[in-house]
């Protein structure tokens, strides 16, 4: 089982709870983006990978190495849809979860709001990430690691 990161646009306080659950868990932890990522020099479970920069560049890398049973991190919903098809486990920053009974109402949703956006109404944006934000992200992570764990043993 491996936890893959969309790091392009996710939050510090995401990859920090990440790097701790990635070491007391021993869990590799695979951090992907079109930009260079520092990552914890000390480390041994957590690796960056760098693509080369385009839209969906690292959504791509990610979809096509994560396997079933895999943990995936990504707020961009096109990529939630591809893992949940292939089985693999996806919540975005603010903990929610994507599963096979969502997902699709979100990409429909997310269809509409960008269909706006191209006819020139203005939507406003996501709300900043905050502490309540970060500790539903770390509820969820533990809650999904967890049932991952639990899957394979």
């Amino acid at each position: 089982m491996k936890l893959w990161v969309d790091a392009d646009a996710a939050p510090r306080d995401v990859k920090e709870i990440v790097f701790r659950a990635a070491r007391r868990l021993e869990i590799p932890a695979v951090l992907v983006a079109n930009q260079w990522i520092s990552t914890p020099m000390d480390h041994p479970f957590v690796t960056a990978v760098r693509v080369a920069g385009g839209p969906d560049v690292a959504d791509r890398h990610i979809a096509e190495h994560a396997e079933p049973g895999d943990v995936a991190i990504t707020a961009d919903i096109p990529l939630a849809a591809r893992l949940v098809e292939k089985k693999v486990t996806v919540i975005d920053p603010r903990g929610e979860e994507y599963d096979e009974e969502n997902v699709g109402e979100r990409l429909a949703v997310r269809d509409f709001m960008d269909g706006l956006r191209g006819a020139g109404i203005e939507t406003s944006g996501p709300r900043p990430y905050s502490p309540k934000d970060r500790q539903a992200f770390a509820a969820a992570l533990d809650r999904v690691l967890s049932r991952a764990l639990r899957r394979r043993s």
